[in-house]
């Protein structure tokens, strides 16, 4: 079996929430082998997810949440890819807002998945929206964060489905305990690491937003 492997697809397009609306360049991460994938975040464009995937086997398009920006094209995605949509259903009006004749399959707290020989697990972390989930990769000291957590701290909460009192605890909860050096590949900008987040958690709870 051929090694695993961690690849970007970056697309831009427009993430629209609460009436406004901001140009937005975000990261499709795929985790596989030559012959097994699953592809987080169905973000604006197919076609290079489509060409990323390269003909293998899609296990499964995971959305991390459901702000339109992640997933804008996962129903086009899911037909070209033969592959189910993965969503928590605490994101269900937010997927409805932009595809309400589609459906998903619901993801649980602590679901698992496998690609490339690699297991993933669902940690549910609300916050940045209701149904947002983490996926963690022991083997991999890796974790797909989507909004919840960024180079520079927690995902933004100033909009309608959000709160940052519960997205402190989910990183707290969740994401605090796994170990340090566990890279945390997020869905807008560059990776970073649990340990040089989570030293600054107190800092963000005496910022308040």
């Amino acid at each position: 079996m051929s090694a695993t492997n961690i690849e970007r697809v970056v697309t831009s397009g427009v993430f629209e929430l609460d009436g406004g609306s901001w140009d937005v360049d975000n990261n499709i991460w795929l985790v596989g082998d030559d012959s097994d994938v699953i592809v987080f975040d169905a973000a604006h464009t197919a076609e290079p997810i489509v060409m990323a995937v390269g003909g293998r086997n899609v296990v499964a398009v995971i959305c991390t949440h459901g702000h339109n920006d992640h997933i804008t094209v996962a129903p086009e995605l899911a037909a070209a890819l033969d592959a189910p949509v993965l969503l928590h259903p605490g994101d269900d009006m937010l997927w409805r807002a932009v595809h309400p004749d589609q459906t998903f399959r619901p993801v649980d707290d602590r679901a698992t998945l496998r690609a490339g020989g690699i297991e993933l697990r669902a940690l549910h972390t609300p916050g940045h929206s209701p149904g947002s989930v983490c996926w963690y990769a022991p083997d991999l000291a890796a974790v797909f964060s989507g909004d919840t957590l960024f180079q520079g701290g927690p995902g933004a909460t100033g909009r309608s489905y959000s709160d940052f009192p519960t997205i402190l605890e989910s990183i707290s909860a969740r994401l605090g305990p796994l170990p340090g050096d566990t890279v945390v590949y997020t869905g807008h900008g560059d990776t970073t690491t649990i340990g040089d987040e989570i030293i600054h958690y107190d800092d963000w709870v005496a910022r308040g937003h």
